[in-house]
């Protein structure tokens, strides 16, 4: 089996609709979810769905072994960002070298890079008059937003609409394509 550690820092619907899609997966299981703030909801939808979470600071990503340590006792195999805000620590990208994949509100390269999340990436293509915006599935290096793209799906932006519309056009394409380009990608790349 084929375990995931599903990283998160916020409400967690991407963690649920990935958790749900392999809830009686053949070869693939969520083992674990990762969040770093203390308040997150997606504790709860954890919670919820039977699967174990555990709250690590800021600083124990960054300043000790402790959350790598807790991952590989979990037995994972890659790790998905699920709407985690931290750039990936170095110890992490050694140990799990084009394991980890990430999800970006945005066609990248537009719109990535430090500070570009959620509803900053939204309002910033309103204010923009992109014609279009969407989604990009994508292996994580050191750099936010800039390892090799898997995936993207896109979605009309109009005129008329504002940073909550284009938000809820592109909630519906992770909903949609997130769990099964994670599940073609290990399907490929198998578990060592």
């Amino acid at each position: 089996m084929i375990k995931l550690a599903l990283f998160a820092s916020g409400n967690g619907t991407n963690v649920q609709r990935i958790s749900e899609y392999f809830a009686n997966h053949s070869d693939i299981q969520v083992a674990c979810v990762v969040y770093n703030k203390k308040d997150a909801y997606v504790a709860q939808r954890a919670k919820q769905l039977g699967i174990e979470a555990r709250y690590f600071a800021k600083k124990d990503f960054y300043e000790s072994n402790d959350v790598l340590d807790y991952v590989r006792q979990k037995g994972v195999d890659y790790i998905i960002l699920a709407g985690f805000l931290l750039l990936v620590p170095d110890n992490f990208l050694q140990a799990f070298p084009s394991k980890i994949i990430n999800i970006h509100p945005a066609l990248l390269p537009k719109y990535g890079g430090k500070g570009m999340y959620g509803h900053h990436v939204h309002q910033a293509v309103v204010d923009n008059h992109e014609t279009e915006s969407g989604i990009t599935i994508h292996v994580v290096d050191n750099h936010y937003d800039r390892g090799t793209t898997l995936f993207q799906a896109k979605c009309e932006v109009l005129p008329s609409d504002t940073p909550d519309d284009v938000a809820a056009k592109i909630h519906l394409l992770e909903q949609a394509h997130f769990p099964i380009v994670i599940e073609q990608y290990i399907m490929q790349n198998g578990a060592k």
